[in-house]
């Protein structure tokens, strides 16, 4: 691995303008990171990427470099673009471990962070890293988020969540698990309790249903919940997945390493919004494809199926009247998630989208006054970096609001 990732580093141009980086949604300094890999200053580097990337561990594993720092890199054009993922993962893991928590000033102010997932964990860092009290309150026993309940272990490691996690305590920062804000506690009592700003990163939740027969049979599941607890579920040997995005390809190879022996996932149309690489490894795994199949019903046998009719671009407009009963022990239905409601319901002032995403301005303030938010619960499901890209935005918000003696 050493090798490989000095072959990789010595490969970089060093580009004037990078396009790299503006490919990165966090603009990641990646051509200066390199240059100082290759001076052997390991610990530095690592330093910067945190300060500019608290997620940059895990972002280094799961990010869709071939769309972003990868994707634009110049050499990709005519040959083989420089693997900077690889790079970055070998310097942020080595320093995860080993940055020391520096002792800051402590402010007379703390903020609450809702939700411990990618967008929560980085405002936390950020703020505590300039000295205020931070509480993070997470509905479930671990922190992460998507990362530790939605992206399976095989591309992600959960180990890495426990070292964040000793960082995290180690910066002072307090985690109260399996806590609710929404039900028995809301967001008024955060206030009332002396918390100066509050920031929302719950993420997506709530499962999108097709709205057809047979969603609840017995045999069918969502896979947002599926991915949360796999050992929970009894697929068995055949398996439907209605669904192509990124999240469906994390669900078939994960079916397909827990028992099953044929995992089919299905599209209306002929595109799909997973990455090409994420397909790829699918395939590998043992997927199949079958695009053009509109869902009509599920049965206790399997999907019911119409073949869809698709104009000149290739866009769905309608389906045909045959149908077909395609054999499957289960079916997942994994067509993206929405947000839960709870915290609009119960919080006076704070309004959603009608989607139920929460309604933010420029600098992520919500609109009720000191709390703000960022990540998939205002934009919808994304990326881990871009939860990154959000959460910074609102965090150096934060701490203008709370400097300014505006709570």
């Amino acid at each position: 691995m050493a090798l490989h990732i000095i072959d990789e580093a010595n490969r970089c141009l060093n580009c004037k303008k990078p396009k790299c980086q503006e490919g990165c949604p966090v603009h990641t300094p990646i051509p200066r990171i390199i240059q100082m890999f290759k001076e052997n200053k390991v610990m530095e580097a690592g330093e910067e990427l945190f300060r500019n990337n608290p997620m940059s561990t895990i972002c280094s594993v799961v990010c869709n470099h071939e769309m972003q720092c990868a994707g634009n890199c110049v050499l990709g054009k005519k040959g083989t673009p420089v693997h900077f993922s690889s790079i970055e993962q070998y310097i942020s893991d080595t320093y995860l471990d080993r940055m020391e928590i520096s002792k800051v000033e402590k402010k007379n102010k703390k903020a609450a962070v809702i939700g411990a997932g990618p967008a929560g964990m980085t405002v936390a860092i950020l703020l505590a890293q300039k000295g205020y009290g931070v509480t993070i309150f997470e509905w479930k026993d671990k922190i992460g988020g998507i990362m530790q309940y939605g992206i399976p272990e095989f591309r992600l490691p959960k180990s890495v969540l426990d070292r964040y996690k000793k960082k995290m305590l180690e910066m002072g920062i307090q985690i109260r698990p399996n806590t609710t804000i929404g039900t028995v506690l809301k967001i008024d009592d955060l206030l009332r309790d002396g918390y100066a700003s509050v920031f929302v990163g719950t993420g997506v939740w709530k499962a999108r249903n097709l709205g057809i027969h047979g969603e609840c049979l017995g045999n069918v599941h969502f896979g947002i919940d599926y991915l949360a607890n796999v050992k929970a579920y009894n697929l068995g040997e055949k398996v439907a997945i209605i669904g192509m995005g990124n999240a469906a390809m994390d669900v078939a190879r994960t079916v397909l390493r827990n028992g099953a022996r044929q995992v089919t996932l299905y599209a209306r149309g002929k595109t799909v919004t997973a990455s090409s690489h994420e397909m790829s490894y699918a395939r590998l795994d043992g997927a199949e494809f079958v695009f053009g199949k509109e869902i009509q019903r599920i049965t206790e046998k399997g999907p019911v199926f119409k073949n869809s009719i698709l104009d000149d671009n290739g866009r769905v407009i309608g389906c045909e009247e045959e149908e077909e009963l395609v054999e499957a022990d289960s079916v997942i239905i994994c067509i993206s998630q929405g947000p839960r409601g709870k915290l609009i319901r119960t919080t006076v002032g704070l309004e959603g989208s009608k989607k139920g995403l929460l309604v933010t301005d420029e600098n992520g303030m919500t609109t009720k006054k000191g709390v703000f938010a960022a990540g998939d619960v205002v934009h919808g499901s994304k990326t881990v970096v871009h939860a990154v890209e959000g959460a910074k935005r609102a965090a150096e918000s934060m701490i203008r609001y709370m400097e300014n003696d505006n709570c």
